[in-house]
């Protein structure tokens, strides 16, 4: 099946689905300072919030993706999507920091089905380069939800307090279930579906942990992913309390990062078809190791002030969908008998290494943009490192069955 017949309003459906992480984690962002002033807590308790959501998103891949390809696509779903509801109340209705930690866990394993299930339905209708087309032209949506969400979150702050976010997520979650239920078809046929089984489940696991190319594949995107969230961790401390940009204009130099994201991932779309996926992520992580490292030498050398950090950052996020769309697609390529379980792997790796990412970020903080920058350069380092040391001798890919 070709991209055309995959449908826009379909492709554009799945990533409003795939909408839960950027829209839960990037409208949330200007709050983290204000955040630990309200609970008298500190910085690294604050970005913990966050950490722990990515935590959640992780685990909840792992338990979607096998589920999917025994019960269908669709069903799993919307049990995720109304998880995500409910917990999503109960964070607004948090009254200590430990307590909103707890929900933003379960919040998270909730809204989880939303990124692995959508990558697995793209899988179920497109393969090759075509997939990865598809899978770039789906994150033009959440890269829009990343940038309008701390526009968002910063207006509402003005007005009222955090809560006010959680209640406007509640709002966007209730909108996902509906569009779920009435519009979405089940791309995964009875015949199609597997026995769900414990050890079977494991041993598919294993078989593509084990597959080395598939494996650079996944560490290439969780590194250009964690690098990202290192970059959501430590930016709102940065520029708001280091460079003293009020909380209501933190979205303007952050919505320059989504565009970044945004120009990336239209010009993938074009070109990944004529050039192939691998000519693609030569071109991704290659601008994302040159961002990195710009960034760890202007934190260094205190070149630049705040255009100093915001510049480098703009320039390695641009590819981060590229390399992230083409990492799917290319990893997704060597199993599509189990998408659902290689789409839960794949989110389950890159949301456990973002937040181990972020936490180390909290834990380094010293007041400077430094700790930041050396985690983002060194992430851009392995990402690089993973898909050329691992997936050198896969010159396509190709299916492993």
């Amino acid at each position: 099946m070709s991209a055309p017949r995959a449908g826009t309003l379909l492709i554009a459906l799945l990533g409003f689905l795939a909408a839960f992480g950027p829209a839960s984690m990037d409208m949330y962002l200007p709050t983290l300072p204000a955040l630990a002033e309200f609970f008298a807590t500190s910085t690294s308790r604050a970005q913990l919030t966050l950490s722990g959501f990515t935590i959640g998103f992780a685990a909840g891949q792992l338990f979607y993706g096998p589920m999917s390809d025994r019960f269908g696509r669709k069903r799993v779903l919307v049990s995720g999507v109304a998880l995500y509801c409910v917990a999503t109340v109960f964070c607004a209705l948090a009254t200590s920091v430990e307590e909103l930690i707890a929900m933003r866990f379960v919040q998270a394993l909730g809204g989880g089905a939303g990124v692995v299930l959508t990558r697995a339905i793209v899988r179920d209708l497109l393969s090759g380069d075509e997939s990865a087309r598809a899978l770039s032209l789906m994150l033009l949506v959440p890269s829009i939800a990343a940038f309008a969400g701390p526009f968002v979150g910063g207006q509402l702050l003005l007005w009222s307090d955090w809560r006010s976010i959680f209640w406007l997520l509640v709002v966007f979650g209730i909108i996902a279930l509906a569009l779920t239920l009435s519009m979405l078809p089940e791309t995964l046929p009875p015949e199609k579906r597997k026995q769900l089984n414990v050890t079977g489940v494991l041993r598919e696991c294993g078989h593509i942990l084990g597959h080395r190319q598939a494996m650079g594949y996944m560490f290439c995107g969780a590194f250009s992913f964690a690098a990202m969230f290192a970059q959501l961790s430590g930016t709102p401390f940065i520029y708001i309390t280091l460079f003293g940009v009020p909380p209501e204009y933190f979205g303007f130099l952050f919505g320059l990062n989504i565009l970044g994201i945004m120009a990336g991932s239209w010009v993938n779309s074009r070109l990944v078809v004529r050039f192939g996926m691998r000519r693609m992520l030569v071109v991704g992580t290659s601008i994302a190791l040159f961002g990195g490292l710009t960034l760890m030498a202007t934190a260094w050398f205190g070149i630049g002030g705040l255009a100093g950090i915001v510049v480098p950052v703009i320039i390695f996020m641009v590819p981060h969908n590229i390399t992230n769309a083409n990492a799917s697609a290319a990893t997704l390529d060597h199993f599509p008998h189990v998408a659902g379980t290689a789409s839960a792997l794949i989110g389950a790796i890159r949301f456990g290494v973002g937040a181990s990412v972020g936490a180390l970020v909290g834990l380094l903080h010293d007041g400077t943009s430094v700790p930041m920058a050396a985690v983002i350069a060194g992430c851009a380092i392995l990402s690089a490192a993973s898909f050329w040391l691992l997936t050198h001798d896969d010159g396509k890919a190709t299916q492993a069955d």
